[in-house]
């Protein structure tokens, strides 16, 4: 049978490989060909891994000894930032440009034991910072829906990678947004699971207390299954929960609208519209809407935007050309490290870091770093009292606009920054969201998102929201 990537899902897929009709070397050759040949414009993949074949013969193994589940011999995209033994990790900066990873993260190595086929490294913003895979040092990314406009970011690549068809899932990771955005501009369903369900071990950090490793795919079903593979404790990362949640689903959902988020400026109209007509949908469907009210959310991304290049002053501290990748040679050890984050780092990062070492400075570390932690915890508390008030899941359009045109915001930091103002505060409170496409804008036809947030480890209650929105039957 023709193998149609665009449309398999990956529960689909196992189904068709398991009774043969193609097998896992025919359906990783048609990914190949199709990055092979779409990858040159769209810039999505920066490698594909050398040793796909061995992989590839590894997972028929596993279908021919009877010991496959749904991830085996499926083709998988990981994000430049997400360890693999041996593979190239940079991170989309220079600065790494040819630092190999010398152990696998906790994800890679979970995948590997699926025998997944983890296929190529993706394009990203550099060390994650963005919102349109403009800032990567490897070139831009491009949409496939319309090649003009932004995949989103910083896991542009990754998303990308899917629409494409070059790959069936993929990871990323998130700060603030930086899968369902994506995953909102590119039509697909992209997961920021909660704080703590999914190990950051062999994760290149960003910010500490709101990174996330995220799954990208065509359905809920199929993010459920790759999160299900990649989630769970782990004695590596101290930050990984011993008990998931474990309750049983409400038998009525509830949904919180929060009109004061809403109401704030920079939503586009088309956004705004396309979202009260999902929300009407959901009511169709038996959901039950209650308006709601999370009064600080509105200070998100300034908290963000605080917290966040603080933790990155600190992270990227260890790249000086001693301990990992470039290093540039000087007449005295300050000098080396002078030019070797001059040359490494790009224009974001450098920014990134001077705000974050200010904030950090003596004589505004409290007027800003633990100003910005408090009301965090005002953030947080106002989400525990909607659920607490019997709202199951909150809703949200994901991004204010749609895919914008590239080049559109690269020289307008804050117009950028604005990207993550819906998606951030499922970061700083460390809730598990989803995006799931909704619709087009009518007068670009381009995908808008529909987010739902849910208290933390409750992911199943995003996956049953998700399934019932999308009509999905699994």
């Amino acid at each position: 049978m023709s193998i149609d990537l665009k449309s398999l899902t990956i529960r689909n897929t196992h189904d068709h490989l398991k009774a043969g009709d193609f097998s896992v070397m025919e359906l990783v050759e048609s990914c190949v060909k199709n990055i092979e040949k779409e990858n040159p414009e769209l810039n999505a993949f920066l490698e594909i891994f050398d040793d796909w074949k061995n992989q590839t013969e590894e997972a028929q193994e596993f279908f021919r000894s009877g010991q496959a589940d749904f991830l085996t011999g499926i083709p998988i995209a990981v994000k430049d930032n997400i360890l693999i033994e041996g593979k190239i990790c940079s991170a989309g900066s220079k600065i790494l440009e040819n630092y190999r990873a010398v152990y696998d993260s906790t994800v890679a190595s979970k995948l590997k034991k699926r025998k997944s086929i983890l296929l190529g490294r993706t394009n990203m913003d550099e060390f994650a910072m963005g919102s349109s895979t403009e800032n990567s040092a490897y070139g831009l990314s491009r949409n496939p829906l319309d090649k003009e406009r932004v995949p989103g970011g910083s896991s542009g690549g990754s998303a990308v990678a899917v629409a494409m068809g070059g790959s069936l899932g993929a990871l990323g990771s998130e700060t603030a947004g930086s899968v369902r955005q994506p995953a909102s501009f590119c039509g697909l369903v992209g997961l920021k699971p909660t704080y703590g369900s999914v190990s950051r071990y062999g994760l290149i950090a960003l910010g500490s207390s709101l990174d996330q490793i995220g799954p990208f795919a065509k359905t809920v079903g199929d993010i459920e299954i790759l999160f299900d593979a990649i989630k769970g404790h782990d004695p590596l990362d101290a930050t990984t929960a011993k008990v998931l949640g474990s309750d049983s689903l409400p038998k009525d959902l509830v949904i919180g609208v929060p009109r004061d988020i809403l109401s704030q400026p920079g939503i586009d109209k088309e956004v705004l519209k396309n979202f009260e007509d999902s929300i009407a949908r959901l009511s169709k469907l038996g959901f039950h809407i209650k308006d709601i009210s999370l009064p600080h959310t509105s200070y998100s991304l300034a908290v963000y935007y605080i917290i966040m290049p603080a933790e990155v002053s600190s992270n990227l501290a260890r790249f000086d050309g001693v301990k990992y990748g470039l290093r540039k040679e000087g007449e005295n050890l300050l000098d080396e490290y002078v030019k070797t984050r001059t040359s490494g780092f790009g224009k974001e990062p450098r920014r990134r870091i001077i705000l974050g070492t200010y904030v950090l400075s003596t004589g505004y570390y409290d007027a800003f770093y633990n100003k910005a932690n408090l009301v965090r915890n005002l953030i947080i508390d106002d989400f525990e009292k909607v659920f607490a008030d019997g709202v199951h899941l909150v809703a949200t359009p994901t991004t204010p606009t749609e895919a914008f045109k590239i080049g559109e915001k690269a020289n307008n930091p804050l117009s950028m920054y604005m990207s993550d103002l819906l998606t951030a505060p499922a970061n700083i409170a460390g809730l598990p969201a989803i995006s799931l496409p909704s619709g087009f804008t009518e007068k670009n036809k381009m995908p808008l998102g529909l987010q739902f947030i849910a208290p933390n480890f409750r992911e199943d209650m995003l996956f049953e929201a998700g399934k019932r929105f999308l009509g999905e039957n699994d």
